[in-house]
């Protein structure tokens, strides 16, 4: 049976400069650079991706493309097949399984907004759709409704439903998770990593390793050793970073300028996003700076 924990990085899809088309050959690079980088898995058409923003043949081909890449080098593949309508989440389930991933997340449904009682037969009717491994995903912050532990205790008797980006922001609720199941939890947010390891997460569903994927392989190499100091030591070089990128605008508007001035994207975000503005550009910059990513030099590595 498969296990997840360790560094797995949320990939953006990287689009053309126009934004009319998906990128494969930069998708292939950016997989390549994850593999090179250490992390365990790589996370496809999740929020980091853009996911609301491709139509369904631009999500099977950024799967596809995951797994044709990521398998050959070790990675493990979780592909977002999350919706708010449960026959859909089923049919993209189904379909992560067939085009070869290893799991799949399953965001809570966002927008209708369901009691917890839904939430439990929602997860549960993709659990029992087919032996796809589920890793939901916790993230009242776009979906309006919060996964409680108790419906995560329930859930955690499936045999399909492994794990848990736990992305909440509250350590209360990782801890009363870890304490009621023994589910896998991954931090979903960077800059509290260090902190939910102190209360049992196994690793994180990564946006900073996008580009720095060998630190945030190292960093949980450190909670796999419960080396604490080594794992501090890596959170405070990252943290400022760590949390620009979700904070300076919506993600993944920062991480595409990121990746934008270090050449490894367009930075080309889909509408209703748009492109980071010259100030959140200029600050991004100083962050990458500040954690020793480049310099700052004008345009430094702009593509």
């Amino acid at each position: 049976m498969l296990t997840f924990a360790g560094a797995y990085t949320a990939l953006v899809t990287p689009f053309t400069r126009d934004g009319s088309a998906v990128s494969i050959e930069r998708l292939e690079q950016q997989i390549q650079f994850q593999a090179e980088g250490g992390v365990r898995g790589v996370v496809p058409c999740g929020t980091t991706g853009e996911a609301p923003t491709l139509d369904e043949r631009e999500h099977i081909a950024v799967v596809e493309c995951a797994v044709r890449v990521g398998r050959p080098l070790g990675l493990q593949v979780i592909a977002g097949a999350g919706s708010n309508s449960t026959s859909h989440a089923i049919h993209l389930h189904r379909l992560a399984a067939s085009l070869g991933a290893h799991a799949a997340l399953q965001v809570a449904p966002y927008y209708n907004k369901p009691s917890q009682e839904g939430l439990y037969q929602h997860f549960m009717a993709i659990a029992d759709s087919c032996d796809l491994p589920v890793v939901l995903y916790n993230i009242p912050g776009r979906s309006a409704v919060t996964i409680a532990p108790t419906t995560i205790e329930r859930l955690a008797s499936h045999p399909n439903i492994v794990a848990l980006k736990e992305a909440t922001g509250s350590m209360d609720s990782a801890s009363e998770v870890r304490k009621r199941c023994s589910i896998a939890v991954l931090s979903g947010d960077d800059s509290l990593t260090a902190s939910f390891a102190a209360v049992g997460a196994v690793g994180v569903v990564s946006v900073v390793s996008n580009i720095v994927p060998d630190r945030i392989a190292r960093l949980c190499r450190a909670i796999a050793m419960n080396d604490f100091a080594a794992l501090r030591a890596l959170h405070d070089g990252l943290f400022s970073l760590s949390r620009g990128l979700l904070s300076l605008d919506v993600n993944p508007v920062p991480l595409k300028c990121a990746m934008e001035l270090l050449g490894r994207d367009s930075g080309t975000v889909r509408l209703p996003l748009v492109r980071a503005s010259d100030s959140v550009q200029s600050t991004v910059a100083a962050l990458l700076a500040e954690a020793q990513v480049m310099s700052l030099e004008p345009h430094a590595g702009r593509a």
